[in-house]
This record gives structure tokens, C-alpha cells and sequence, in this order.
């Protein structure tokens, strides 16, 4: 079953111009269509202006299309009765924490959501202590989100969401302002939604992020240029290079290695099965 079915959409900002009439600019977004199922781990890749932040916000209908139509777990994004189950079907993480942590205490933060919500009090302290500890954050429950680190900040924003109970999160590019702890921190917490069985859309331009997805999407000037699991995608390395996009090391280490006439597998990933590869041709040379 469908969670996100996009289909053929268009989306153009608008912009004013020097004689004080509004416009379309250039499409963010053409003719895209593309679907995430219930349970997958998608991850969305592209460079800065690929369009794939502007698709992402049409996933729980902060932008709606142009051009074209997006459902929501059969809900057209369009039809203004659906905005609230929308909403609460898909969760959004975006870049920056500090932008979506409001509280001055981690717990009442993350119950600041269902609050709204009008969950009574005492399942939303039960949602606050099964968030936090889907995030291995509970220890953290009486602190102040200023005194945290990056990653554990990214944490309690996400926990934010789980506690609203979404079907679907979609997290745009929630690592780029992480050191490497914070990333490891959040992409662990990102997994065990995963494995708990919450839909996951993962904007990055990281292609090492992305080797946890189930499947990979390639955006590159609007337009949905990849698409495939990630062993396929990254199969394809110079023409991920020619839109400006690199590959995981491994993949790129093997790439170079053929390259250079070594008979090495194209659908090398990891470090594991590079050693394999490369103790398997060793032992034939001996």
C-alpha cells in the first residue's frame, strides 16, 4: 500500500517582478511522480536546487503542485478537509533543531505536540517516555534543550514528531548543521523508527546516509532522474558525477580499481565486501 503517491507534479514559486506583477520562476519541481509504501525507507538525493527539499514539502502539503496531484495515504493533498489527518499522517524534521524546539524542558517539549493535539494528559506523558526512548533520549527528559549537543537537540526535534504518531517522517537533510557524533546520533535514531516500522523519506545530499535506505531517488534540476535500490543507484558513478553527485567510498574505491583493470564487482557497497573481493583475487594470484 501507498503512503506518498506523487503524481506528475509541477511546482514553481512565485516571484514578484519590477513592475509589481506576481509570476512563476522557473519550475523546482517538473513532472515528477513517484510513490513511497507503507513501512520504506526512501532516501531522496541531490545537490543544493535540486528540487529535493521543495518535493519534500509537498509530502504533508506545506507546497501544494502547480501542476499535478499528491495523496497522502489516499488522501488528496489538495482537498483542505484533509489538511489536519495530513498533517498528522506525515511528520516533517527540517535542518535546523532550533527551529522546531519551542520549550524550555526536553519533556515538555516533546509533549507540546499531542497537547495541541488534545490528547489527554496522561497518554501524552506515556507518548513523551516512549518518544524519548525510541531517540535514547529519556535520560535527558528534565533537561534544557539549550544545554544540548546538536545531535541530541536533532533527537528531541524528532521525538517531537514520533509523539504525534505519524504514519510517515520525512527528515530534510536533519545531519547538515551535525558533527560526525551528531550524525551517527541521529541516522542510529532515524534506523529504529525504521525498524519499529514508521515510513521514513530521508532528504540528503550524503550518499553514505543513504546506503541504510530501502530505495534511492535522484532529483537533479526538478526533474526525478534515479531510481533504485541503493546498489543500483550507485552502480551508475559517472553519471552521478556528471550531475554533480559522488558515491559512497567503497563504491568509489571499486569504481577506481576497475577502472584501473582490477576485475572488481560492480556492485561493490562496503568495506566488508571490497576485503572479500579483493582476498578473493589475491588468493588466485598466489
Amino acid at each position: 500500500m501507498s503512503m506518498i503517491d506523487v503524481d506528475q507534479v509541477s511546482f514553481a514559486y512565485e516571484r514578484m517582478g519590477d513592475d509589481g506583477k506576481v509570476t512563476a520562476a522557473e519550475p523546482a519541481v517538473s513532472d515528477v511522480s513517484m510513490a513511497v509504501s507503507e513501512g520504506e525507507f526512501v532516501a531522496v538525493l541531490g545537490h543544493n536546487g535540486s528540487g529535493k527539499s521543495t518535493l519534500a514539502k509537498h509530502f504533508n502539503a506545506l507546497l501544494l503542485p502547480t501542476e499535478g496531484a499528491v495523496y497522502v495515504d489516499q488522501m488528496h493533498t489538495a482537498d483542505e478537509c484533509n489538511l489536519w489527518d495530513i498533517r498528522h499522517t506525515v511528520g516533517m524534521v527540517f535542518q535546523n533543531p532550533d527551529n522546531q524546539i519551542i520549550a524550555g524542558v526536553v519533556e515538555e517539549d516533546v509533549g507540546f505536540g499531542p497537547e495541541n493535539m488534545g490528547v489527554p494528559t496522561e497518554e501524552i506523558w506515556e507518548r513523551v517516555e516512549d518518544s524519548l526512548g525510541a531517540v535514547d533520549m529519556l535520560r535527558y527528559r528534565k533537561h534544557s534543550p539549550n544545554k544540548l549537543s546538536g545531535g541530541q537537540k536533532q533527537r528531541v526535534a524528532i521525538a517531537g514528531v514520533v509523539a504525534m504518531r505519524p504514519k510517515c517522517i520525512v527528515l530534510d537533510e536533519p545531519t547538515a548543521m551535525l558533527d560526525p557524533q551528531g550524525r551517527q546520533e541521529v541516522l542510529q535514531a532515524i534506523r529504529s523508527l525504521h525498524d519499529a516500522g514508521v515510513t521514513i523519506v530521508l532528504i540528503t545530499h550524503d550518499m553514505e546516509e543513504a546506503l541504510c535506505a530501502d530505495r534511492v531517488m535522484v532529483m537533479n534540476d526538478g526533474r526525478l532522474v534515479m531510481n533504485g535500490t541503493p546498489r543500483e543507484v550507485f552502480a551508475h558513478v559517472r553519471e552521478l558525477q556528471q550531475i554533480g553527485l559522488g558515491v559512497p567510498q567503497m563504491e568509489w574505491l571499486a569504481y577506481e580499481l576497475r577502472s584501473a583493470g582490477m576485475p572488481i564487482s560492480e556492485d561493490i557497497m562496503t568495506r566488508q565486501e571490497l576485503v572479500r573481493e579483493l582476498s578473493a583475487l589475491l588468493s588466485q594470484t598466489a
